[in-house]
């Protein structure tokens, strides 16, 4: 569950505010508006990465507003994925868990689940470089569930990827929610997105939210 109330966040010349929706646990919501109406922004701040200055966030009944990223329960992929070139998929999907100093077999138990889950088994020794879009995303999609978060937020999660690997993430994505559970915010611009996969599609407009359905 994600309930946000009058929030307020500043950055630079750009403002969100008086922003307000909330997302039922276990929906799909959609978070829609042109280039520069805040999205990415509203995002960063439910993540903790941008600090907020007025109003609330509650995830999943927690008021979870000045707590760190790490204290949230959200799984971010940003827009650039933010693989990192030096390691490989397995150590990608079990990064946040040795960070939390996960046990060696709870370790290999995940990193074994995500990958069937997400179709990247044969990827596991491969690193990023060389990986198509639509693989180099699935890798990010499991480093952000690696921990089993309660808030999934995808930041144009599908942007420049051709047209059959943005229907195979279309089928990916419902799949995921569905196995996991997991409430998903998910940015973008893009209509079809929202049409394939929304329980609900927010829009945002010059740091405003102006319509939620």
């Amino acid at each position: 569950m994600i309930a946000v109330e009058h929030l307020k966040v500043r950055v630079g010349g750009f403002a969100l505010e008086d922003i307000g929706f909330d997302v039922p646990t276990g929906q799909y919501a959609v978070l829609m508006g042109r280039t520069g109406a805040g999205k990415t922004t509203l995002l960063e701040a439910l993540c903790g990465l941008k600090p907020v200055t007025g109003g609330t966030i509650r995830l999943n009944e927690r008021d979870v507003t000045r707590l760190k990223p790490a204290e949230r329960g959200i799984g971010y992929v940003p827009q650039d994925r933010a693989l990192f070139q030096t390691m490989t998929v397995r150590e990608h999907l079990a990064f946040a868990l040795v960070l939390r100093k996960a046990g060696r077999q709870v370790i290999q138990q995940r990193v074994a689940e995500l990958s069937r889950l997400l179709g990247i088994e044969h990827l596991l020794e491969r690193r990023p470089h060389g990986l198509s879009g639509g693989e180099a995303q699935r890798v990010a999609l499991g480093r952000a569930l690696s921990v089993r978060p309660g808030i999934l937020c995808l930041d144009e999660p599908l942007n420049a990827l051709d047209d059959d690997t943005r229907q195979e993430m279309y089928k990916l994505l419902a799949e995921v929610q569905q196995s996991t559970g997991v409430t998903i915010l998910h940015v973008t611009h893009n209509l079809d997105e929202a049409e394939q996969l929304a329980d609900r599609i927010l829009v945002l407009r010059d740091g405003k939210m102006v319509c939620q359905t």
